[in-house]
């Protein structure tokens, strides 16, 4: 059996001269205690070396992915005919045997065999010594990490995000620092914090200064405006602030100085990350500007992980809480996190701010994948997506209306709606409605003829047939008066039945008010007499009103008969 062994200098094979002591893998590491019992187990075979590192890192990489390099192969085929042969990775093992046809072999004596011969590799390699092994070791495994993190001294992050992160500490210190001598020198020139607005400003006029008093013959045109210097030099002769001493006075140059410092050094660090970010991420700067870049690339940790993040999540990075906090409450999503520091979500209008901050996203997620894994040191492409979302922008705010960027195009048109009309289609779905003079309403045939009777016949009618038709008509109208007096009479009358009724109850219920609990049943027994009552004068009342219209319908039919009668003679 043979073993396998890989070393930074090349491909080791060793011949296993005792196989029977395979079989004690918890006694195998006492063979392995000298160089001469080891000499005993194992013996080295054949050696092939590697000629550069570029080699060795080629055969590293492929051991990596568990796949044999053609050197390896040729030096398989031509020492391993018939044996078998024993590997450190079962996956190459495998390898080995689909394209060799090899019998390989990898189990727990196997890899204790190759810790033993690690322990006693420059004595069983003759040649390789400690002093030549581990400067080659050194060099392969930095080879290689390059090789697999594809280094690059121009592509280093790390710096930006280091960067970033001591500007904004910068920031709150500069502010700290700031508010600590408008607080300290406001006692002795309170007016001092009402002119000088600039925190810069105000530490630089302080130790220019000093007390109050010196105001007057000082020159501050290098610091301030004419009319800020003429407004402070009024202010110091007519100031409320208290005396204070040179050594306190003394105290507060010290921090305006310290405060000027912050800020210069703030200055520097700011030209510093804007040429990194110019180098390492040139389109993503374009878009989103240095600080907010540098921002989203601290977030994510590296520009490598944000390249891997989609448009939707660069849209609200830096807002995770508010995201989290509104799924749980069940509110509505952030629109934005870092990006909306940046200018172009600044240009936009309030209604539009969200709208402009996805489509951005979206364009910076593409710059960022470009940025990181492209070839490119330009940033065309972020100048060009710049100036299609400023287009964007000018056509949601309605500047412009000509083509956007996206697919559509020019002005929408506006059509009036009509239920009847398809969408698209020229036809209509129902007929035009035209006007039906068959819905008219027409006086019949007999009423029209009678009509034109009686105006155009009125002269040679009788006299006798014209009074009698009057006298009709006056009968007529009698008899409709006397019906309306009827029906008032008989609604007074029910009108009163009901008053009563209603006074009856009235009384009824005082009376089981007073009345004691053991009366309960006879009141109810009265109460059902008194309902009988009730209804049987309803019914009463009812009969009399239709014997009443029963004799208006009989004087109506003696009335008609009269009239017949009448017209006959």
């Amino acid at each position: 059996m043979l073993l396998l062994f890989e070393t930074p200098a090349g491909f080791a094979l060793f011949k296993v001269l005792d196989e029977g002591k395979l079989s004690k893998v918890e006694d195998l590491w006492k063979e392995f205690s000298s160089s001469e019992s080891a000499r005993k187990v194992v013996k080295l075979k054949a050696f092939s070396k590697f000629e550069n590192t570029s080699e060795a890192l080629a055969a590293s990489t492929l051991l990596i992915d568990s796949k044999p390099s053609k050197d390896l192969r040729k030096f398989l085929r031509s020492h391993c005919d018939g044996e078998t042969l024993a590997v450190a990775d079962s996956r190459l093992g495998n390898a080995i045997k689909e394209k060799l046809k090899i019998d390989c072999l990898h189990n727990n004596a196997v890899m204790e065999l190759m810790r033993g011969v690690r322990s006693q590799l420059t004595e069983l390699i003759s040649g390789l010594g400690v002093q030549d092994l581990a400067p080659m070791s050194l060099g392969l495994s930095h080879s290689l990490s390059r090789f697999k993190l594809k280094f690059s001294p121009d592509k280093v992050d790390t710096m930006i995000i280091q960067a970033i992160g001591l500007l904004d500490d910068l920031d709150k210190e500069l502010n700290t620092y700031a508010m600590r001598v408008r607080e300290w020198y406001g006692w002795h020139f309170p007016e001092l914090a009402k002119i000088v607005q600039d925190n810069i400003q105000y530490a630089k006029v302080v130790k220019l200064m000093g007390n109050r008093v010196n105001a007057a013959n000082l020159d501050f045109s290098e610091v301030l405006s004419e009319e800020a210097e003429a407004e402070l030099k009024e202010a110091a002769v007519i100031s409320m602030g208290t005396e204070v001493s040179d050594l306190d006075l003394l105290n507060i140059k010290e921090l305006c100085d310290q405060v000027l410092a912050l800020s210069e050094y703030r200055a520097q660090l700011y030209d510093y990350l804007k040429s990194r970010m110019n180098t390492i991420a040139p389109n993503l700067t374009a878009l989103v500007g240095e600080l907010v870049g540098a921002r989203l690339i601290a977030h994510g940790g590296s520009l490598l992980n944000l390249a891997k993040q989609p448009g939707s999540t660069v849209q609200i990075l830096g807002a995770e809480k508010a995201l989290f906090r509104a799924l749980k409450t069940k509110h509505a999503t952030p629109k934005y996190g870092l990006i909306f520091h940046a200018s172009l979500v600044g240009q936009a209008a309030p209604k539009m701010k969200g709208k402009i901050s996805r489509s951005l996203a979206a364009k910076t997620a593409l710059a960022i994948r470009y940025d990181a894994l492209g070839d490119g040191q330009d940033n065309s492409m972020g100048l060009e997506n710049r100036a299609k979302l400023e287009a964007r922008l000018r056509v949601l705010e309605g500047r412009e209306l000509g083509q956007s960027a996206g697919s559509t195009k020019g002005k929408p048109k506006i059509e009036v709606y009509d239920k009847d009309r398809k969408k698209g289609a020229g036809a209509l779905i129902t007929a035009a409605k035209s006007y039906n003079p068959s819905s008219d309403i027409v006086l019949e045939r007999n009423s029209v003829t009678d009509a034109e009777m009686l105006t155009k016949g009125d002269e040679a009618l009788p006299s006798k047939k014209r009074k009698h038709e009057e006298g009709e008509e006056r009968v007529d109208e009698d008899g409709e008066k006397k019906k309306k007096k009827k029906k008032k009479k008989t609604e007074v009358e029910n009108g009163d039945q009901d008053n009563e009724v209603n006074e009856k109850q009235k009384k009824k219920k005082k009376a089981e008010q007073i009345a004691e609990p053991g009366d309960e049943e006879t009141a109810s027994k009265k109460e059902k007499k008194k309902k009988k009552k009730h209804t049987e004068g309803e019914d009463e009342a009812q009969d009399n009103g239709k014997e009443e219209d029963d004799a208006t319908e009989s004087k109506k039919d003696k009335k008609k008969k009269k009239k017949e009668k009448k017209r006959s003679e």
